[in-house]
């Protein structure tokens, strides 16, 4: 999950290192850290996220993802729960996921 630098402020003040929760990528794009295939704030014995009230703002958004082959929003057909997202949702959220995408390349980019 790609992560803005809001998002890594946030999770650094409840307390966790930068690289114990992120990695940049070659693109310059800091993204949440995977261990052993899920997110490292994922508690595995109950399945919840560990961060829940300051997640990234793409959690918050998923299962709503970029397509950069169509340049369009969609729904992660990967997600359990993507049957639950409605049109609407997706109309009146697309926006936003636009704005995410652009702030966190941008700011690679820059």
């Amino acid at each position: 999950m790609p992560l803005t630098r809001r998002d890594i402020e946030r999770i650094e003040r409840l307390g966790y290192p930068r690289d114990f929760f992120a990695v940049r990528g070659s693109d310059g794009v800091w993204r949440l850290r995977n261990v052993d295939g899920h997110c490292v704030f994922l508690d595995p014995a109950t399945g919840r996220c560990r961060i829940y009230p300051h997640r990234p703002e793409g959690c918050r958004l998923y299962p709503l993802v970029y397509d950069a082959e169509t340049g369009s929003v969609t729904v992660d057909p990967e997600c359990p729960r993507a049957w639950m997202i409605s049109e609407e949702q997706l109309r009146r959220l697309a926006p936003r996921v636009i704005k995410l995408v652009e702030e966190i390349y941008g700011a690679a980019r820059g």
